[in-house]
Formats: C-alpha cells, structure tokens, sequence
C-alpha cells in the first residue's frame, strides 16, 4: 500500500524485508502455537474490562505460557498484559 501511495520505494521496501529476514534469523525464536494458547487468549479476550482484542490476547497469551516479557509499543496492550500477570517492556 505504501508503494502504490508513494510513500515507500520499492527499493527501499526490498531492502526491508531483508533486514527483517536476518532480524528473524539472528534473533528471534518461532513458537508454535498449541490449543492451550488459542484457549487462554480466548479467556483473556471475554474479560471485558480488560479489552483485549483476540490477536493481542493470544501475544499475551503465548507470553504467559513462557514465562516471556512481552515487548510492544502500545500502551494499551502493556496495561492489559500487566493486569493478566505478564511482565512487560514498553519499547
């Protein structure tokens, strides 16, 4: 979208997804979800006063499982992920 808008070359869009590739090589670790993480995302996402919505809800879940720290830039998610017991780091 941003391409077609002109707000981002193609070049530097390759360019990107490149870095992003080697972030995920050097850095990141893939966990496979389970029932149990779709299961607890779904208990968090019905407590409404927290408001979760269902994607959020399953980052927090998978974090709670193992015990992570949940990085994330929105504030939103850190306050609910806090209240569900989940360490968190507002980057």
């Amino acid at each position: 979208m941003k391409i077609r808008m002109g707000q981002l070359r193609v070049e530097d869009r390759a360019k990107s997804a490149g870095l992003f590739k080697q972030l995920q090589a050097d850095s990141l670790i893939v966990v496979p979800l389970t029932r149990g993480h779709f299961q607890a995302a779904a208990r968090f996402a019905a407590q409404s006063g927290i408001g979760l919505r269902a994607g959020d809800a399953l980052h927090v879940a998978v974090a709670a499982d193992l015990g992570a720290t949940l990085c994330t830039l929105d504030k939103r998610l850190a306050e609910a992920a806090v209240v569900l017991g989940v360490g968190v780091e507002v980057v």
